[in-house]
């Protein structure tokens, strides 16, 4: 394993220490995206899932760091629209800014809940938010709508009577077919007080390597889905779009001019941000 990220230390006294119900063995799908964002928090296998995937969609990670940059615009937006708390469900690791990070520089008394399925992005993420107040990690499953709004640490911690962003940043293309994703996605939606933002991002089809990418994804780490634009745009029905709409996301209220044509690190994922009514 890496060094870890900068001011992050373990509670446990051996710095290599991890939670017993850590597999080392197997790829995880957070620790497969912070070696794509060129992190440290990965192991060899989830660094071989990367490898390969880089050899089919050589962007060298542009799409990974790109969807991070738009989250964290889109934190930034609605932090401005007067959000102040904030639900971000598959997190995935830590890394040197985060969305509770963005939203407090303009609002420090933002709250932010994280919610990861695996184990490590706890771990990690309560040693590195050990003294925040404002933010919570728990695990738990994407899947599971209920069970999320159901945790003590999100419905007692969060005033979901009052509106919130919703982060469903690069997971729900992790969802196959056969998990009726927009289903889920509208559950989600469901629970949001009105005045609620939605902001999501997804594998884009747009380019034949993408579809490469997607088979050593679903090869080697069991998950990953590309859908196209028509698709992304409809995990937001029912709410109302923040312009530009559902775009490929360096075009996402960029902070400085977008060059195209857009290269491959550009057109992978799409996604944005919507208001429920």
């Amino acid at each position: 394993m890496g060094e870890g990220l900068p001011g992050m230390h373990w509670t446990h006294q051996d710095p290599d220490y991890l939670p017993p119900e850590i597999d080392t063995s197997r790829p995880s799908i957070a620790r497969v995206y912070d070696a794509f964002l060129g992190g440290k928090d990965n192991f060899a296998v989830d660094r071989a899932v990367a490898l390969e995937g880089m050899k089919h969609f050589p962007d060298g990670g542009a799409g990974a760091r790109n969807n991070r940059a738009m989250l964290f615009r889109g934190v930034r937006f609605m932090t401005e629209q007067g959000i102040d708390q904030f639900l971000d469900v598959g997190s995935g690791l830590p890394t040197m800014d985060n969305t509770h990070s963005v939203a407090q520089r303009i609002n420090p008394d933002a709250r932010v809940v994280y919610v990861d399925n695996d184990p490590i992005v706890l771990a990690h993420a309560r040693a590195l938010l050990a003294t925040d107040d404002n933010t919570r990690v728990i695990t738990a499953d994407l899947r599971e709508p209920e069970a999320v709004f159901g945790r003590p640490e999100v419905e007692g911690f969060l005033d979901l009577s009052r509106p919130i962003g919703l982060l469903l940043v690069a997971v729900v293309h992790h969802l196959g077919d056969d998990e009726h994703p927009e289903e889920l996605v509208d559950a989600y939606k469901k629970r949001l007080a009105p005045g609620s933002f939605l902001q999501l991002t997804h594998f884009c089809s747009c380019a034949p390597e993408v579809r490469a990418l997607e088979k050593v994804l679903r090869t080697m780490l069991g998950t990953g889905r590309a859908r196209d634009l028509a698709e992304i745009e409809r995990f937001f029905d029912g709410l109302e779009l923040v312009e530009p709409g559902v775009v490929h996301v360096p075009e996402w209220r960029p902070d400085r001019p977008v060059r195209h044509p857009l290269d491959l690190g550009g057109v992978c994922v799409a996604g944005g941000v919507a208001r429920k009514p």
